[in-house]
């Protein structure tokens, strides 16, 4: 401990000293620091956020879906490289069996497309139009109002009903009441019945225009692309979720007539997968934010080196003399060790607090959630120590290596 605190005492002297030099080392680091603190604090709200919304919404109910890999998906247009080939389609027949199931509450259907709204002389392009069965507001959580969702009954007939967004209905309607109003959704006539608001979350304010319609409908009369569509299984009261995963399982195997041992060619996905998934994107755009930031601890290791060995060379005599006194080398590597994790450790902290202020700023300022785990505090001190520690071993090693006579005589 006497040694940890005279190479603190050294280290302080050293920067009284050498102002500027330090300066521009700390700076080096704490940019670093403060880049990792400021996207560590985003990320991990974002992900609290995510998290958030998928414990609102349905919790017990589960995807049936084609195909589904965690994580990023490359794809080169090869069979290799788009495995979700090799899977069959989900139909209309396996999704009425499985709502026959007795583990089984509802299935809803769900396919997408973009198609061309129109309502009087007012056209939008691309709007995003949904072909969703009747309990979908169920699935997504969220509210219609003013007006309703669209029936059982209106589903299964294909009513040309419709539930716009409330960012369409501001495109569209511009302050009209959209309710009973007729819209045409690629060509077709249909009638607004509701306006639904999806839960508040992170991405509220970014939604897009949408377009909800009964399946059958969008079938019908909407273009789009086939053997997407996306069950949603909400398991019934007396059984857990699963028990209604393993019932779905078996009668897709034997409907597809799979025989023991093959693999599923499809994809039963619960929420906590598609929470992992995005934990693993996130991470994955983490990780190279992490990389780049390393180039401002780069610069502030080269800051180290730079003024280390200035330091060396201006404390040559006093090296000699603490050697003829009878310090070791291992003493004098050490001291100048702590000297440069010192100056890159006070870096750190000065980046962990910017970074930390700069997150709370944002999430006043915008109301972006923020979120500070105590591992960002962790790697920001850990990063900024290493860097004083692997930079500073070369000025530190030639410090311990010099001959005492010829330190003595240095001018």
């Amino acid at each position: 401990m006497t040694g940890l605190f005279e190479g603190v005492g050294i280290a302080l002297d050293s920067l009284r000293a050498n102002k500027g030099r330090a300066a521009l080392t700390i700076l080096g680091v704490a940019i670093g620091v403060m880049v990792v603190m400021v996207i560590a604090a985003m990320i991990s709200g974002i992900n609290r956020s995510v998290s958030n919304i998928f414990e609102s919404i349905a919790p017990r109910t589960f995807l049936v879906w084609r195909f589904f890999q965690p994580g990023v998906n490359v794809s080169n247009g090869s069979d290799e490289s788009s495995p979700w080939r090799r899977n069959p389609v989900i139909t209309e027949v396996e999704a009425d069996r499985i709502a026959l199931l007795p583990s089984v509450r509802y299935v809803t259907r769900r396919d997408e497309s973009s198609a061309t709204v129109e309502y009087g002389d007012r056209r939008l392009e691309s709007i995003e139009v949904s072909g969703l069965s009747a309990q979908w507001v169920e699935v997504n959580g969220g509210d219609v109002n003013p007006g309703r969702t669209f029936t059982r009954l209106e589903d299964v007939a294909n009513d040309a009903v419709a539930v716009i967004n409330r960012k369409l209905e501001d495109q569209l309607f511009r302050g009209r009441d959209p309710i009973g109003q007729a819209i045409h959704v690629a060509g077709a006539p249909f009638r607004v019945i509701g306006v639904y608001t999806p839960p508040p979350s992170l991405f509220s304010g970014a939604t897009p225009p949408f377009v909800g319609i009964p399946h059958g409908a969008f079938v019908k009369h909407v273009p789009y692309i086939k053997g997407w569509m996306r069950l949603a299984v909400a398991p019934a009261p007396a059984y857990t979720q699963q028990q209604s995963m393993d019932e779905v399982v078996a009668t897709l195997r034997s409907l597809r007539g799979l025989k023991p041992g093959q693999d599923n060619n499809f994809s039963i996905v619960t929420q906590d997968k598609l929470l992992d998934s995005w934990n693993q994107v996130t991470g994955m755009f983490f990780l190279v934010m992490l990389v780049l930031s390393s180039i401002g601890l780069m610069v502030g290791g080269v800051g180290v080196v730079a003024i280390m060995m200035i330091s060396v060379t201006e404390r040559t005599r006093e090296i000699g003399v603490r050697k003829a006194l009878g310090a070791r080398r291992a003493e004098i590597l050490f001291q100048f060790l702590m000297e440069a994790a010192f100056l890159t450790s006070l870096g750190g902290l000065i980046g962990i607090a910017l970074g930390a202020g700069i997150g709370w700023g944002v999430h006043l300022i915008s109301g972006f959630p923020i979120s500070l785990p105590w591992w960002s505090f962790a790697i920001g001190l850990g990063f900024s120590a290493s860097v004083g520690i692997f930079f500073g071993m070369w000025p530190a090693f030639k410090a311990s290596r010099l001959d005492p006579i010829e330190a003595l005589r240095y001018e």
